[in-house]
């Protein structure tokens, strides 16, 4: 089992929160396509004989992609990658992207899974987020999406947004489940070095996350949540049943990956390796039949605290099993006091030889995860 993900590095407007790699020039979207369509010809080897089973257009904005784009991509993967039956194939748009037209071509050209980077319903968190679209182009996509055919959608939402209470979080909890989103993945607001919320806060012209205020929103969240029958399956993803992100889950689950276009990363269970983060040098590395990347190389104790990491934020936990059967790691012999202890505080319990968090303890899943960590001295 294997998934295919695809940079798509253009975007119309630079979103003040966001660090990914991405252009707001469109010029050479028609070159990166080609491009693109060469590194999967060039990579078809590297996920060996595993069939695919999602492809995942991220950016970026890949909803800047047209019909004819979409076209060339999927003729290369369906020729070049042995593809599983009933591929889950999502796309990451914008809403203003999605107009009745362009869904009915993604559709057409095999999309089953949207996910939609709404963010917020409220046009004053909108604007001040930089993003291009307002709260009422982000209903009218859902609506549009529907009329085209999917029955897939997630939306993005973020917390933690400065604001005197939490009215306006309620609001795009309550806007989200009255328009059907079968999946709903929350992020809180963080500050990144090189964005512009970065620069701000530097500057002293914004303040730092309220740790407190973004904690009670989480907790709105996972009561919301719960209230209509969607189940936390990863820390900041929730879905009506069967509506799971196998693409994303695959990730947690160590399962392999290849990553096409600039900055993309790769994993086929032996090593890692990463595309430049530069779209010139990408585009000059293809025209002569060259991938530009590094490999990275990644320890036994690297491979280990990576799929503590992923595990813990995900209702199916740490598998005891998978680190003792791959890894020789005996996680339970190695941290028995540090389990003994946080178990008692009710921050995380053992079920069928799996770690497993509590809602107190998904507050805390990084600083466990990095205290269950196992290094050399070890």
């Amino acid at each position: 089992m294997a998934g295919l993900y695809l940079h798509i590095p253009f975007c119309k407007k630079a979103c003040h929160y966001c660090d990914f790699h991405f252009t707001q020039s469109l010029k050479q979207i028609d070159e990166m396509v080609d491009a693109i369509c060469k590194e999967l010809t060039m990579q078809s080897e590297f996920l060996g004989r595993d069939s695919v089973y999602t492809i995942y257009f991220g950016g970026g904005t890949p909803s800047l992609l047209e019909g004819h784009h979409l076209k060339k991509i999927m003729k290369v993967i369906q020729y070049e990658y042995d593809l599983a039956t009933n591929v889950e194939v999502t796309l990451e748009a914008n809403p203003d992207d999605l107009t009745p037209e362009k869904l009915q071509t993604f559709y057409r050209h095999g999309i089953n899974r949207l996910s939609i980077g709404v963010q917020s319903f409220n046009d004053e968190n909108l604007k001040w987020m930089n993003r291009q679209h307002s709260g009422q182009e982000a209903i009218d996509a859902m609506h549009n999406a529907r009329q085209a055919g999917f029955e897939n959608i997630s939306i993005d939402l973020i917390y933690a947004i400065p604001y005197e209470d939490h009215s306006v979080w309620k609001s795009d909890l309550k806007q989200a489940i009255r328009l059907g989103a079968e999946h709903i993945s929350s992020y809180c607001l963080t500050i990144e070095p090189k964005t512009a919320f970065g620069k701000w806060v530097e500057k002293g012209h914004m303040p730092e996350i309220d740790e407190d205020f973004a904690a009670e929103q989480f907790e709105i969240l996972l009561d919301t949540m719960n209230k209509y029958g969607y189940d936390q399956y990863e820390i900041s993803n929730f879905a009506q049943p069967g509506y799971e992100s196998k693409h994303n889950s695959s990730y947690w689950k160590d399962e392999k990956y290849l990553g096409i276009g600039p900055s993309a990363h790769s994993y086929n269970g032996r090593f890692r390796k990463a595309n430049v983060a530069n779209n010139a040098k990408y585009l000059k590395g293809l025209s002569e039949n060259q991938i530009p990347f590094e490999v990275i190389t990644l320890s036994k104790e690297d491979q280990v605290n990576e799929y503590i990491l992923t595990s813990l934020r995900t209702k199916w936990g740490c598998s005891l099993d998978l680190l003792k059967q791959k890894y020789g790691v005996d996680l339970l012999m190695q941290h028995r006091d540090y389990l003994n202890k946080i178990s008692l505080q009710d921050l995380i319990y053992e079920e069928d030889e799996h770690l497993i968090l509590t809602n107190a303890g998904k507050l805390l899943a990084d600083k466990l995860a990095s205290d269950l960590f196992i290094y050399t001295e070890d």
